[in-house]
């Protein structure tokens, strides 16, 4: 089996377990995958994530030309945007997952890191969590503001809508995203409560031990 058959069978069972956790609901969100020619799969538009068909999932170029497959989604820009900055991801994560949306309709006075350092794993799966401001659904303005922030961050929240987190592999980006709606769940059942974060040494030592 070529790489891209496997890819797009990968996209299938990706979306069909996010369905079945309920972290992908309707035909909101969008997957996607960059191919070893630096072309792409991406989920099409208007697409149930647990009810993807592996022949009409989207291929489009560098350069965001549709090769194949259905119409893309039409947040494929800000995929393209992440694989273009970040040399070592291969995939894009982006869901609309109550917890993480939750977060990105609170006012935040600090936008930089929106989300606390609870856990270990947050912070090698995650890492800091800037916010990106609101944009409408497929403006492609926003390509340039997720194109700055990929530079120096993994994972983002875009306001009013959820996060995009990317990986090294499709696995990779799924649990670092998992592990986000986990700790944005956490954040919200501790509440008001006083809270015990890692500190700077914690991360910085998390950091140094799994670097990204």
């Amino acid at each position: 089996m070529s790489e891209e058959a496997e890819l797009r069978q990968e996209l299938v069972r990706m979306g069909r377990l996010l369905s079945a956790r309920q972290l992908a609901h309707g035909t909101a969100g969008n997957l996607s995958v960059k191919l070893g020619d630096g072309n792409a799969l991406v989920t099409p538009t208007n697409s149930s994530l647990g009810d993807l068909d592996a022949d009409r999932i989207s291929k489009v170029s560098r350069a965001g030309d549709l090769i194949s497959g259905d119409n893309p989604s039409k947040e494929y820009f800000f995929h393209l945007a992440v694989f273009d900055e970040r040399p070592g991801a291969r995939a894009v994560v982006h869901l609309h997952s109550a917890y993480s949306v939750a977060v990105s309709c609170l006012r935040h006075e600090q936008t930089d890191d929106v989300l606390p350092p609870l856990t270990a794993y947050y912070v090698m799966r995650v890492g800091k969590l800037p916010l990106v401001p609101y944009f409408p659904p497929g403006d492609h303005a926003l390509a340039e503001e997720v194109r700055s922030v990929s530079r120096e961050h993994r994972s983002m929240l875009l306001a009013n809508h959820g996060p995009i987190v990317s990986g090294a592999s499709l696995s990779d980006a799924v649990s670092a995203y998992e592990e986000l709606e986990e700790t944005a769940k956490i954040s919200f059942i501790l509440g008001d409560r006083p809270t015990s974060p890692l500190n700077a040494e914690h991360v910085a030592n998390l950091n140094r031990a799994f670097p990204t």
